[in-house]
Formats: structure tokens, C-alpha cells, sequence
């Protein structure tokens, strides 16, 4: 199991000085954006794509680095209403399959996109309920009519390429659970899988580690996210969890992103590990800054500090106590 990070908090650093400081963290894998809400700071996806010379070029500096690309990353919404943003959307996502195949990357993780709830509505629609029952039917629409063949498509493309498609359950996203998830896949391919985050379902109730042992159980985490969230109840008791104050305005929210093991302890951190080595998952923990109340270098250099003391760096080795 190796130790990652997702780079798009060091983007104001130039490619080699981003992978030279997190050399110096100990990181063993970087996970890249290539488009959508994640950006291309550090590979221009356009440039990079069938440049023989370019491709060289990343891989040197991986090789000097001592890193693997774990995934690249290209979170958008292809099944926006807006024919444009969606469009733009499919591209970055078919684009970032085909350069991932050109790099021998394994993985692009993304999201599932969220259509609107009907087909003459302008803005996605993020349904919750089941009542009144036009959000059922609502809900039905965008999985039927949009999301399913959207995703079968796709999903047979990116088999055409070799590369999985590791999905960040997000709220605000048509896939924000387990459960969605596997409907996902069992309409598409098992190129769909997750890209395994827990901060998002900390704050919704889900247990990290059933959901780890549901998803790994018939092989459906292709990526893991190591990003940490706390729940404050002294909010989260008057006004809930589905929480819109700005991400910016910490101490009237109910929860945060936090750095690793400021969330939750060392000792969580090690049972979400073990749990994922249980399922048979030996990628990268790919750490994921978005903390607010501490600097980019800090929460890397925080979590990295947890999470090597949570990894296995070794196999198991043989149960010679119960022969």
C-alpha cells in the first residue's frame, strides 16, 4: 500500500518543484489533474495527449522522483442540461481515458455527474426524497433516461482502453452513496468503481469501514481518497448536516474537510487500512488537502505523518499459527 497525494493543492509550484517537496514528505504515488474542477497545474491534457516527446518528459521526472501515478483525475459533470458543459465534460473525461492508456495509468477518477429532473429543466437536481412524488419520478429520470446510457458508453470505452473508472461518491452528484455506486456499476461494466473517499461519507452517517467491506467485496474500489472530515455537533444538533454556509466560515458550519487524523484519530486510520488490505486493496491512499483551517504543505505534511504509521509497506506473510 502506498502513500499518495492528489497535487492540484500545489499548483501555484511548478510540476518539478511540487514533485520535489512531496519527495521530501516521503509520498510514494501523485494522483494528477487533467481537467474539470481539478485543473491541469501539472499536465496539460491537450499537449500531453499522443506527444511521444511530452509523455517522456512526465516520466523522467517520475522515474527522478521515485513516484507512480496512482490516477488522473478530471471531476466534472457530463450530464449536465447544459448541452455545452456537458459536452465539455465527456471530453476531458474520453481524453483523460485515452492519455491514462498512452501513460499506462491504470485509473482516471472523476464523478458521476448530475443531470437535471427533467428533460426541460436548466440546472442539475440533487434529489434526497422520495416525496412529493415527483422528485421519485425525477430521480428515476435521471438515472433511466440520462445517467445509465451515459455510463454504459463510457464505460465501454474506457474497457476499450484498459483503464477503470474510480468514481468520488459526492453529494451533489448522482452517485453520493454505496449503494448508488453499485447500482452504477451493475448497469455499466466493472471498469465502474469507486474512488473510494470517505470525508463525504463521514458527514452523511455512513460507516467508513461497512462501506470499505461492501464496495471491496465484489471488487468495486478501483482508488482511495485519504481525506479526513469532522462533524461539529454544537452546529450539526440545530441546524443538521446538509450544511450550505461557506466552507470558509469554519465555526458556524456543522462540518469540515480536515487533514488526516484530524477528524478522526490514528487508530481509525489504521482499522480504515486493515479494512482495505481485508478486501484486497493495495493502491495508493491518495491524500486529498481541502482543510481550511491549516496551509497546503502543513495538512500534507500532517496526514502523510498519520497515514505512515497507519500503511503496510510489506505483504503478509504466512499464518503459521494456525497450522
Amino acid at each position: 500500500m502506498e502513500i499518495g497525494v492528489l497535487t492540484v493543492p500545489l499548483g501555484n509550484r511548478s510540476r518539478d518543484e511540487a514533485f520535489a517537496a512531496l519527495a521530501d514528505l516521503g509520498v510514494d504515488a501523485v494522483e494528477l489533474g487533467v481537467g474539470g474542477w481539478p485543473g491541469e497545474d501539472h499536465v496539460d491534457r491537450r499537449v500531453t495527449l499522443g506527444d511521444e516527446a511530452e509523455q517522456s518528459k512526465l516520466h523522467d521526472q517520475l522515474e527522478e522522483h521515485g513516484f507512480r501515478i496512482s490516477a488522473l483525475a478530471t471531476h466534472n459533470n457530463p450530464l449536465h442540461p447544459d448541452e455545452a458543459r456537458a459536452r465539455e465534460a465527456d471530453t476531458e473525461l474520453r481524453e483523460a481515458i485515452r492519455l491514462a492508456d498512452q501513460l499506462e495509468v491504470g485509473t482516471v477518477t472523476c464523478f458521476s455527474g448530475l443531470p437535471a429532473g427533467g428533460p426541460n429543466d436548466e440546472v442539475p437536481n440533487w434529489v434526497t426524497a422520495p416525496w412529493p412524488t415527483e422528485h421519485a419520478e425525477a430521480h428515476e429520470y435521471q438515472w433511466v433516461e440520462v445517467a445509465i446510457p451515459y455510463w454504459q458508453d463510457l464505460a465501454a470505452f474506457a474497457d476499450d482502453h484498459g483503464v477503470d473508472l474510480a468514481i468520488e461518491m459526492h453529494p451533489n452528484m448522482l452517485v453520493y452513496e454505496p449503494r448508488g455506486m453499485l447500482r452504477l456499476r451493475e448497469a455499466t461494466n466493472e471498469r465502474v468503481g469507486a474512488n473510494f473517499d470517505p470525508s463525504h461519507l463521514y458527514w452523511q452517517g455512513i460507516d467508513v469501514t461497512a462501506a470499505i467491506r461492501l464496495l471491496g467485496g465484489v471488487d468495486a474500489i478501483h482508488h482511495v481518497h485519504a481525506k479526513d472530515t469532522r462533524v461539529y455537533e454544537a452546529n450539526a444538533r440545530e441546524k443538521g448536516v446538509l450544511d450550505t454556509t461557506d466552507y470558509t466560515d469554519e465555526v458556524n458550519r456543522s462540518w469540515l474537510f480536515r487533514s488526516i487524523g484530524y477528524g478522526h484519530g490514528e487508530e481509525h486510520w489504521k482499522d480504515v487500512v486493515s479494512t482495505l488490505r481485508m478486501v484486497g486493496y493495495e493502491g495508493a491512499l491518495s491524500i486529498e488537502h481541502e482543510d481550511s483551517l491549516t496551509s497546503s504543505m502543513e495538512g500534507l505534511e500532517k496526514a502523510v505523518d498519520v497515514l505512515e504509521r497507519a500503511v503496510f509497506d510489506t505483504t503478509p506473510g504466512e499464518a503459521y499459527w494456525a497450522e
